[in-house]
């Protein structure tokens, strides 16, 4: 098929900040755009060619869509499956597949699934509701302390917990939920893994993710991991199993813990663009964005490689400011070596909402993470 100034159309389900950054490569190689957003403001909705307003998780709205296009895509994973499904099965292909997606919406049945195939993950229990899991507490069956989890609907650290006491489990939603063993861990790492349907695979180097100890929120990629290399081989190694047994197509990101002893525990998954590979679009040769877009037309993959480190910093909306966006000293960081502030787009800010992130790219990983740190304190997203 020719993808390139033709009549093909791409259909991508999802029109934030991912979609808008893997719209450049489409411009890029000049490949036919439609978007679908519940938002007005979708950030993509400027570099699409067509943009269609509608829900998400409604059938007939998804199932539309996607009988204007000749792929379908998603830049995120809480859409309507259903609707996936029957285009699928009418012929349309649908890449990462409805089946992959059935696999990992639920964070519960995404547990299930790696026990059932021999990947290592932390220890956990699932429970149809909240208060059955502080039943289960109260009688001494699950022990103190834990990480609550919702099963459905988390996102950027809304729907993870850590419960120390008991009474911490009264503010949080009823809902479907895995409460999971605490590990103790040197680091928490990612690797992002691309497959075409042809077969071609390929793992990005392994980032190591520093968190935000209150909003449980990435505020640092790392690439390259400052780990041991044995290490580093376990993870990708790992990482490509786990892709494999997915049978995914586009890319997958493998969140993972190094525990103290230098095991290797596969976190969660995400079907599509991550966080975790934003760096890459200018410290590696082909970024993830480009990767996805080549994985999901089958199309030869691009060098995963690193052509220098690479940070890439967060900008989360400061505390206490709600409303209008302003990127407070932006100017600033403009004027320094290997730093490239990306914008998402959104017009309203609110506390810790993802609206931003700088790469600082380095011939040295040590230097790259000073750098950011003075990119952290020097930006604020206020309104």
């Amino acid at each position: 098929m020719n993808y390139f100034s033709s009549d093909f159309k791409l259909g991508i389900l999802g029109g934030g900040q991912l979609g808008k950054m893997l719209l450049f490569d489409t411009r890029k190689f000049d490949i036919q755009t439609y978007v679908l957003d519940p938002s007005e403001e979708a950030p993509s909705k400027i570099a699409c060619n067509l943009f269609f307003q509608g829900d998400l998780m409604d059938f007939d709205t998804v199932y539309n869509f996607g009988k204007k296009v000749d792929v379908l895509t998603f830049e995120i994973e809480l859409v309507n499956l259903d609707a996936l499904v029957k285009l699928e099965e009418e012929g349309l292909p649908v890449y990462p597949s409805p089946k992959t997606l059935k696999l990992i919406q639920n964070k519960g049945i995404q547990k299930d699934f790696y026990t059932q195939h021999n990947i290592p993950t932390a220890a956990y229990n699932r429970f149809e509701t909240t208060a059955l899991l502080k039943t289960a507490v109260e009688n001494n069956e699950i022990s103190l302390p834990f990480v609550w989890k919702c099963t459905e609907f988390g996102y950027d650290g809304n729907g993870v917990k850590v419960v120390r006491k008991a009474n911490d489990l009264d503010e949080l939603p009823n809902v479907e939920c895995i409460a999971e063993a605490m590990i103790p861990f040197k680091n928490e790492l990612a690797v992002i893994v691309c497959r075409n349907p042809s077969g071609e695979i390929k793992t990005y180097p392994v980032v190591e993710m520093e968190f935000h100890p209150e909003a449980n929120q990435v505020e640092y990629v790392i690439c390259p991991a400052r780990i041991d290399e044995a290490v580093a081989k376990k993870a990708r190694a790992i990482a490509l199993n786990v892709s494999q047994q997915f049978h995914h197509v586009g890319l997958l990101a493998v969140e993972m813990f190094q525990t103290e002893d230098d095991e290797i525990l596969v976190n969660e998954v995400a079907p599509r663009p991550h966080n975790s590979g934003h760096y890459s679009i200018e410290a590696s040769y082909t970024s993830q964005f480009e990767n996805h877009l080549r994985a999901i037309l089958d199309l030869p993959l691009g060098n995963t490689d690193s052509k220098v480190a690479g940070i890439m910093v967060n900008l989360v909306g400061s505390e206490g400011h709600s409303g209008p966006v302003v990127y407070e000293n932006i100017e600033k960081i403009l004027g320094w070596n290997g730093v490239t502030p990306h914008i998402y787009g959104k017009k309203q800010t609110r506390p810790f909402r993802k609206m931003g992130h700088v790469t600082i790219v380095n011939e040295d990983v040590n230097e790259a993470r000073k750098i950011a740190e003075q990119v952290k304190n020097t930006i604020r997203v206020i309104s």
